[in-house]
């Protein structure tokens, strides 16, 4: 994938999620080698004559976690209280950013800032993903999943105009600028087709978390379409790699060295801060 990109959003999933899913795509991993095929498969681009892998991912510390979004973890009515949430952000955020009046800006800048959206992190990094799914110490004990999505095949189930607009541009994934002239609005997106889709969309440049993450987000039609049960209707564009609990140390201790950590991915005090404090507790 997202899959946080902001306060750890990756790894807060639904705490009633099923402990015990299992999809058909499930790949358990058991060694750090074989980690490291299965996370760089199919990456190379017969037209580009380069590696180029057509995934995204999203890490998380439970393999029974699913993809629920952050609105749909409020509960209640949130399709309706989406529409809500978002012109209450906007009113009394102005002044305190300077991200002009594209729709498409504000609603990355409330899902960095932790307002409840239909938006999901994702990064193009599989050693970003795999840092969110192993910062954790206190959950070591369960096993962890890397969702696996490949975002470049997933524009042929995009409605023909927004299909047209990213070819246009050359692109697999939308940003703001791209995708404000064709949908203006949440629900101008739910309108091109009733069946749910997905869309990938990269956001500005808000921080310095949102570039040293290799961030970009998922957005599905509607607020209510869930993407795990989506990706489930289209089995081709999905799989996920299993960390077996046991192997977690290990890649732990090598993301450190490889400086996948905290202070790399968060920089500032509190970076710095989770880092050392992890890195040296004891097991």
């Amino acid at each position: 994938m997202a899959y946080s990109i902001v306060d750890n959003d990756m790894n807060v999933e639904d705490p009633t999620s099923s402990k015990s899913l299992v999809l058909a795509n499930d790949v358990r991993v058991e060694t750090w080698e074989e980690l490291q095929r299965e996370l760089f498969r199919d990456s190379w681009d017969d037209k580009l004559n380069r590696y180029r892998s057509p995934y995204v991912f999203r890490g998380l510390w439970n393999k029974g976690y699913d993809l629920k979004t952050s609105l749909m973890r409020i509960g209640g009515d949130y399709p309706k209280l989406e529409p809500h949430l978002l012109r209450n952000f906007r009113k009394y955020s102005r002044g305190s950013v300077e991200i002009g009046e594209s729709f498409w800006n504000w609603l990355a800048v409330a899902q960095h800032h932790g307002l409840p959206t239909r938006l999901m992190d994702w990064t193009y990094s599989p050693y970003v993903a795999l840092h969110f799914a192993t910062s954790d110490l206190s959950n070591f004990h369960e096993d962890g999943v890397i969702w696996c999505v490949n975002y470049v095949k997933s524009t042929d189930y995009l409605p023909e105009r927004l299909q047209n607009a990213i070819r246009k541009e050359g692109s697999n994934v939308f940003t703001p600028e791209v995708l404000e002239p064709i949908a203006t609005s949440l629900n101008s997106l739910g309108e091109y087709q009733e069946k749910p889709f997905v869309l990938f969309m990269e956001p500005p440049s808000l921080d310095e978390r949102i570039v040293h993450q290799y961030a970009l987000f998922s957005m599905m039609s509607t607020p209510d379409a869930m993407l795990c049960e989506w990706l489930l209707d289209h089995p081709d564009l999905y799989y996920r790699l299993i960390i077996p609990s046991k192997l977690k140390w290990e890649i732990r201790d090598k993301l450190d060295q490889a400086n996948i950590t905290e202070r790399v991915l968060f920089p500032g005090l509190s970076g710095i801060s989770a880092w050392l404090r992890r890195h040296y507790t004891t097991t």
